[in-house]
């Protein structure tokens, strides 16, 4: 006979292990979440392609690209090409705006939102594959 204690038990068993379940599931989806946040919030000023407006590149890219145009070490203009886009440093530009990019209110793009980007932009630079070396 299966008592009253015992289904409490059985159940909060099964709460831990979906809880864990979904803790597991939400730290392996962070890179996907960013994706999509960053397809969505950030590519269509920096991403890679050409602008609608005939340029080579898109604005917030092409932006970029001037801004870091001759810096040492290089700095590529392309936000998914970048190794020093941390969670901290993506919130103090998407916050404050930079030059002609306006600020994201935390109603816009939460912080855990911004984490996810950086998330996704780390993981797409760790899986790129080397660049060329320059020829001497």
């Amino acid at each position: 006979m299966i008592t009253a204690g015992r289904w409490a038990r059985a159940g909060a068993v099964a709460v831990f292990a979906f809880a864990f379940a979904d803790l597991g599931l939400a730290q392996q989806s962070a890179v996907q979440r960013g994706n999509a946040k960053f397809q969505h919030s950030c590519a269509p000023c920096h991403g890679a392609g050409v602008g609608d407006d005939g340029h080579a590149m898109l604005p917030g890219t092409d932006a970029l690209r001037i801004k870091y145009k001759g810096a040492v070490p290089a700095v590529p203009a392309l936000l998914e090409e970048r190794t020093d886009l941390t969670a901290p440093v993506l919130k103090v530009f998407v916050r404050n705006g930079s030059f002609s990019m306006p600020p994201f209110r935390p109603t816009e793009l939460t912080d855990a939102e911004i984490a996810d980007i950086a998330a996704y932009i780390a993981d797409k630079v760790k899986r790129a594959p080397p660049a060329p070396k320059a020829k001497q």
